[in-house]
């Protein structure tokens, strides 16, 4: 079956049995997390979703079909990812599927609890210490997956200031953001060369443009920016959800990706269209280091 820009997710899983596996979505109640959780638990996973707040969670299960559970983590707050985590660890000790959906997109300059520049914060070392702290329990052949974008050729790393301590005066959201997603595809290949010997593999996913609530922090002049860098790149319509959620189903479920990872993923296949510094090992490794610093995390070594 070819698959495209518009393949929807129940076409992905159409015919696939998912029973006796356990997949964990950030960001679940939601957007493209909301509908990775649907189809995953209508193939028979069982999903666990993670929440801000446990209103938030106790809804999304409420009106979701299947076996759909909930935590409570903020991917702002080291403390909250550690106490979710560890909460997801002894409720479910092996897990399959970690589909790091969650994220936030051109917000003003901030800090996440900790200190670090929100964007860079929430959507990079949020999911960084979550993935370390539930790295033991993937078990083999569990795949991570992790939410990116084609906007991360809007910056590569600031290397020198990435939380903007010394310049705050140089902010800008889009680059900020771009920062954020090229560190989800840095993370990806590095996470990918140190867990395939375990049987674990890692992909990166850009959904493509979808009307969702990642947007809700996006000032007027940001959306703005937004219109002109869609017009000047003649980039695609927007998705539909299913359509959007569709990559990352992808990444999850495909058997042809079985034996590939550390890859870009984008309209359910491997893409070539990303920034010449998204896939660079040195630049993995290097961030790889620096994110174990700032979390205060070692990523445990798994045998193989």
């Amino acid at each position: 079956m070819s698959h495209g820009p518009e393949t929807t997710t129940d076409e992905l899983v159409a015919g696939l049995d998912l029973s006796g596996r356990t997949a964990v979505v950030t960001g679940g109640t939601s957007g493209l997390g909301r509908e990775t959780v649907r189809v995953l638990a209508g193939a028979g996973a069982h999903v666990v979703l993670t929440a801000r707040d446990h209103d938030k969670g106790h809804e999304a299960v409420a009106d979701l079909p299947g076996k759909v559970d909930h935590v409570v983590l903020d991917l702002t707050s080291l403390a909250s990812v550690r106490a979710g985590a560890a909460e997801l660890t002894e409720r479910y000790p092996a897990v399959d599927l970690l589909i790091n959906n969650a994220g936030v997109m051109a917000t003003p300059f901030g800090r996440t609890a900790d200190g670090f520049e929100t964007q860079f914060g929430t959507n990079h070392l949020g999911h960084f210490l979550l993935t370390a702290l539930l790295a033991p329990t993937l078990r083999a052949g569990a795949r991570v997956v992790n939410l990116s974008s084609a906007g991360h050729v809007s910056s590569g790393v600031r290397w020198d200031d990435p939380h903007y301590e010394s310049a705050p005066e140089e902010y800008h959201p889009w680059k900020a953001y771009g920062a954020s997603k090229t560190a989800n595809i840095l993370f990806t290949v590095e996470l990918d060369r140190r867990l395939r010997a375990h049987g674990v593999r890692a992909y990166a996913v850009h959904p493509g443009m979808i009307a969702t609530n990642l947007g809700r922090y996006m000032t007027r002049d940001a959306g703005r920016d937004l219109h002109k860098k869609v017009t000047a790149a003649h980039m695609p319509a927007f998705k539909s959800i299913p359509a959007g959620a569709a990559t990352q189903v992808w990444a999850a479920t495909a058997p042809e990706l079985a034996d590939v990872g550390g890859v870009y993923l984008a309209d359910c296949a491997i893409s070539a269209e990303h920034a010449p510094w998204a896939l660079d090992e040195a630049d993995a490794a290097r961030l790889w280091t620096l994110s174990e610093q700032w979390v205060g995390e070692a990523f445990p070594v798994l045998p193989a």
